[in-house]
């Protein structure tokens, strides 16, 4: 059995992935791979079902050793795949992490990617106690921005070459949620 949801709005849910997920995120991953190819360095066009796989597997024992939490985001009312959200870096002393997310091309435009991005802080605070959640997107990236605003993160401004992707470097926008944000008491 797929495991439950760890957290839902009633449009999306947020759980952990399971081998039995690969093709469906292999196929959600196919559809948008023109979307994710500029953003993702792991995105190509050969990515395909052993790839899927192994990150599923990896993600696994991530999660197990808290080091990264791959959530696969779903329709609550369904169970469709809709794409993945992680939480990566996560910082063992000052307590922040990176929040990144995706959602099939299909279902882009929807606002669902902006309640995954919710859902993931909030797990983030709540459940690995977290200060501060960041989320840093290249300033090209315009529908990562839009999911950024729309998700509630506060803008804080450009980080100078703060990533690359395929050797480019780019600026970055960065946005954060803290706990307040969500009505949650300081630590």
């Amino acid at each position: 059995m797929i495991s439950q949801p760890l957290l839902t709005d009633k449009v999306v849910a947020l759980r952990r992935f399971h081998p039995r997920d690969v093709d469906a995120l292999l196929a959600a991953t196919h559809e948008s791979l023109n979307d994710l190819i500029p953003w993702m360095s792991w995105a190509n066009p050969n990515y395909g079902r052993a790839e899927v796989a192994e990150y599923i597997r990896v993600v696994g024992e991530t999660w197990e050793s808290g080091r990264y939490y791959a959530f696969a985001i779903t329709d609550a009312l369904n169970g469709t795949m809709l794409g993945a959200a992680s939480l990566s870096h996560i910082h063992p002393v000052y307590n922040f992490c990176n929040l990144g997310y995706w959602i099939r091309s299909s279902r882009r435009g929807n606002g669902l990617a902006s309640r995954a991005a919710r859902l993931a802080a909030r797990f983030g605070f709540e459940q690995l106690g977290l200060l501060r959640v960041e989320i840093v997107i290249a300033v090209e990236n315009a529908a990562s921005l839009k999911v950024a605003e729309k998700s509630g993160a506060r803008r804080e401004g450009i980080l100078r070459d703060r990533m690359t992707v395929r050797e480019k470097v780019h600026d970055a926008a960065m946005f954060s949620f803290i706990r307040a944000d969500f009505g949650l008491p300081p630590l």
